[in-house]
């Protein structure tokens, strides 16, 4: 009955995720008690709010990120629903040991929010990116996998699964595509169908949707239509859409900006690696950048950018 009680309410959605999620904590809050957010000295000034609104069940403990994941164990096996939220490599990757542990192995539940991917925090250095996050956590069997591009996105998955009896990993990002997605297609489809052609599948996952539709519009000039997938969940999936596809088409792009170990890209070809006549091409952060700057400098850096992939398609397809 929680989960209904959010469905049919008309929606004000933020532009960014962090608002967003600042934003649902409390619509969440006010209708299950259970619900109790723990933050690593991030994202403390908006959630403050909540914080005010639902005394005792906010918790700004610092710095300590696998400290914190234990301490919600605690949370989890006595009935609670814990909320961590910190950035990304410090969440996943420093606390990789007490998710395996506490939770994975126990079989208990949790809500892991991230901020910061890949190199989101371009300015703070590398050691404030992680490319390698969802491959980390994927292998866990009793967990789900979160990819939002848009505000909307993350509220319709949290409200959906936030008190499963699993680990849930919402990966926010700091640079959402602007593709508006109605609840209908949500609900229904995974993955959704942003456009459909004869030529050519693309599959992008999370915010790199609009780079893609930037890219289909430019192939378009060149007589090649696409169908384009866009997946916000990658585990679990079901692929089969994407494989009646590339059964027509015999090309497949797959574009994620994560590492290119343990994604979108290989998941796509356990299911149409027996196809004849295959062709694929796959693009993601293959090096470790080492460099500071913009968000977009760094896009550039990795090839991420819709100039540098508009090129590697145009390569790949053979076009001039």
């Amino acid at each position: 009955m929680i989960k209904n009680s959010f469905i049919h309410k008309k929606q004000n959605f933020e532009t960014g995720l962090r608002k967003q999620f600042a934003s649902t904590m409390i619509e969440v809050g006010k209708i299950d008690k259970r619900l109790i957010v723990i933050v690593a000295d991030i994202s403390h000034g908006i959630l403050q709010p909540f914080n005010k609104m639902f005394p005792g069940r906010y918790y700004n403990i610092g710095i300590c990120e696998p400290s914190i994941v234990n301490m919600c164990a605690g949370l989890s096996k006595m009935g609670f629903i814990p909320v961590v939220h910190t950035i990304t490599p410090f969440l996943i990757e420093r606390s990789l040991e007490q998710i395996k542990l506490d939770f994975s192995y126990q079989k208990l539940p949790l809500n892991l929010i991230s901020v910061g991917g890949t190199y989101d925090y371009s300015k703070l250095g590398c050691s404030h990116h992680s490319y390698s996050d969802l491959a980390s956590l994927k292998h866990f069997e009793n967990i789900n996998l979160f990819v939002p591009g848009s505000s909307k996105e993350l509220h319709y998955q949290f409200i959906n699964n936030y008190n499963r009896s699993q680990i849930n990993y919402f990966r926010l990002t700091e640079f959402p595509h602007n593709y508006n997605f109605q609840y209908t297609k949500l609900i229904k489809e995974q993955p959704i169908q942003v456009e459909k052609g004869k030529n050519l599948t693309i599959c992008v996952l999370g915010n790199k949707l609009q780079n893609c539709l930037e890219l289909t519009s430019k192939l378009k000039k060149y007589k090649v239509t696409s169908d384009l997938f866009y997946i916000n969940k990658l585990k679990p999936i079901n692929l089969k859409k994407i494989k009646d596809s590339v059964n027509n088409t015999k090309k497949l792009i797959v574009i994620e900006e994560i590492s290119p170990y343990g994604g979108l890209y290989e998941d796509c070809l356990k299911i149409i690696h027996s196809i004849n006549n295959l062709d694929t091409l796959h693009i993601s952060v293959n090096t470790f950048i080492r460099d500071y700057g913009s968000y977009n400098d760094l896009t550039e850096i990795s090839g991420l950018s819709s100039k540098k992939i508009l090129k590697k398609v145009l390569k790949f397809l053979n076009v001039n």
